[in-house]
């Protein structure tokens, strides 16, 4: 097997676990809403959700559905991606920040499709795995589990800004989980390394020469 594909499996599986062992942690620990303080900054605080990123929600049940459903695809294509990027041996970076968004978002792939069939709800108790009476929600019905809480600081909008003016806010408000922040934490290397060659993406040698046409040199 390819070394670096190897490598890039094993972390994928190492992130994952991480994810899904947290997840499940909180579903058989605590209850809806429930919270303890960590700091003055940092919470964690048990929410649900639908199954987009940090704890935003698409659309009802048939937005369920539909989200679901495109980002199961998306995560294959990415998963493809990957691969190929891993056989084109692409920079380290590139390939460590698509190893990122592909590990979080199958992360969450997994509460949003079997969540719903494996534990029981979370309303009125702390779950429980594989109850007799069966799941809260059917497959592809599943929601996001969330636990992260940061809220660093508040205040209140000065009154000369406009809609907002005068009315208070809190930073940081969204509720995310490890998943979450993989996919965040991949952006973040993308960019930092999206000057480097990635496979598929290079130019034709000749366009390269026509857009610099001061590097080529004419015999005399």
């Amino acid at each position: 097997m390819n070394p670096i594909l190897k490598r890039s499996i094993l972390l994928v599986l190492i992130m994952l676990m991480a994810d899904q062992c947290l997840k499940f942690w909180i579903k058989l620990n605590m209850y809806l809403g429930q919270e303890f303080r960590v700091t003055d900054w940092f919470y964690i605080h048990f929410t649900e959700n639908y199954g987009m990123a940090f704890g935003l929600e698409f659309g009802g049940e048939t937005g369920k559905i539909i989200l679901s459903v495109f980002r199961i695809l998306a995560s294959i294509g990415i998963g493809w991606y990957l691969l190929h990027l891993i056989r084109h041996r692409a920079h380290t970076g590139i390939i460590t920040s698509f190893i990122f968004i592909f590990t979080g978002a199958v992360g969450n792939i997994i509460d949003s499709t079997v969540y719903g069939v494996i534990f029981s709800d979370s309303y009125h108790g702390v779950a429980r795995l594989f109850p007799e009476e069966g799941g809260y929600a059917g497959f592809l019905h599943g929601r996001v589990v969330d636990m992260f809480y940061f809220p660093l600081f508040s205040g209140v909008f000065p009154d000369w800004i406009p809609i907002w003016g005068g009315e208070h806010f809190l930073f940081f408000r969204p509720v995310f989980n490890l998943a979450d922040s993989y996919i965040t934490v991949g952006v973040i290397i993308f960019l930092f390394y999206r000057n480097k060659p990635i496979p598929g993406f290079e130019k034709p040698q000749n366009q390269v020469e026509q857009s610099h046409p001061e590097t080529i040199k004419t015999g005399s």
